[in-house]
């Protein structure tokens, strides 16, 4: 039977070069583009049509930031499909970047350099916003959106005899330091992105927990250094001469190191890999790296992540939490309002 394949954020980047992939490796499976932006979704799905004129690519409205978008997209995908073979949770925002210049070029000359390009560690923080469900953007962009995507579809997921996978499209920027339990949101601190990254390993993990007896496996990649649109916003205001000066160095460093993937179809490689494996067969505590060699090599390696089980059943516990109470919110706003409007 034909696989059904999501990918969520899709329409650009390292879920578009997946997606490419993907169609390359299996041209019979059914491939949904989950996005928030339709326009760019169709423009993604021609693309990928006129390579692969004869494969089955459907297009999806989902705006993880918003709880509506989510229950109405699983809904969609409930009516479409029986079952769901790959949900790749690949969407995410580094909204509003901060980059320290003088951090940065101190960086250039010192011996963290490669860590500071690989992770933006030490030059990168960011200014959440609140979304209209009244969240921390980033995390209900990056994880909350999609813990509750899974939750609505575990009937398609979770079917007998037929195991299912989840994969999360992290990143070495997901540091244990970044985040804290009683503020899963990260309303206090200037590191969202990261704390939203490190808490999709955690909750990874407490996926596998949780339904692997179910026929339901979880994991988690890490895509590398890749240019892609998030990477250049992060310094959307750097003249056009310092990235045409930049890029060489970017190439000349990975001789040196196999973390920069630098391209879409490089920083899937991951992502593919685990497409092709046994979910039965991976390791729950471990990050699957895209990684390229200085002569273009692209391979996969997988690492043990910094996660314990204690904390990632405490954040799935909070979640369902937090899950319950929007739904309660989400029911008491409809029943407030006329029944001629609805």
């Amino acid at each position: 039977m034909n696989k059904v394949v999501l990918v969520t954020g899709a329409n650009s980047g390292i879920g578009l070069a997946l997606c490419e992939r993907l169609l390359t490796e299996d041209s019979g499976l059914q491939l949904c583009l989950a996005c928030r932006n339709l326009r760019r979704a169709q423009a993604a799905r021609s693309a990928l049509l006129t390579s692969h004129p004869t494969a089955q690519v459907a297009l999806l409205q989902l705006d993880t930031s918003s709880i509506t978008s989510v229950l109405t997209a699983a809904h969609e995908v409930k009516l479409r499909y029986n079952r769901l073979d790959y949900l790749y949770l690949n969407a995410g925002i580094m909204p509003n970047p901060q980059f320290d210049a003088k951090a940065f070029f101190k960086g250039l000359f010192s011996r963290y350099i490669v860590t500071m390009f690989a992770t933006g560690e030490g030059i990168l923080t960011q200014r959440d916003a609140v979304t209209a469900d009244g969240m921390q953007e980033v995390f209900a962009t990056n994880l909350f959106g999609h813990f509750l995507l899974v939750r609505e579809l575990e009937p398609v997921l979770c079917q007998a005899g037929r195991p299912s996978q989840v994969i999360w499209t992290s990143s070495s920027n997901a540091h244990r330091s970044a985040f804290n339990l009683e503020d899963m949101q990260h309303q206090k601190g200037t590191q969202p992105y990261s704390s939203s990254k490190y808490a999709s390993d955690l909750l990874s993990l407490a996926l596998n927990t949780y339904f692997n007896k179910q026929g339901l496996y979880s994991s988690v990649i890490c895509p590398g250094f890749v240019m892609t649109n998030l990477t250049y916003g992060i310094l959307p205001s750097f003249p056009a001469f310092l990235w045409t000066v930049l890029l060489p160095v970017f190439w000349l460093i990975r001789v040196f190191t196999n973390t920069f993937t630098l391209t879409p179809y490089n920083g899937a490689e991951a992502l593919f890999w685990l497409f092709k494996q046994k979910p039965e067969s991976l390791d729950p505590q471990a990050k699957y790296h895209s990684l390229t060699s200085g002569l273009g090599h692209n391979y996969t390696q997988s690492r043990k992540m910094d996660v314990d089980e204690d904390m990632s059943e405490a954040l799935y516990e909070k979640l369902l939490q937090l899950e319950d109470k929007v739904r309660k919110t989400l029911k008491e706003k409809q029943k407030s309002i006329p029944a001629s409007s609805q």
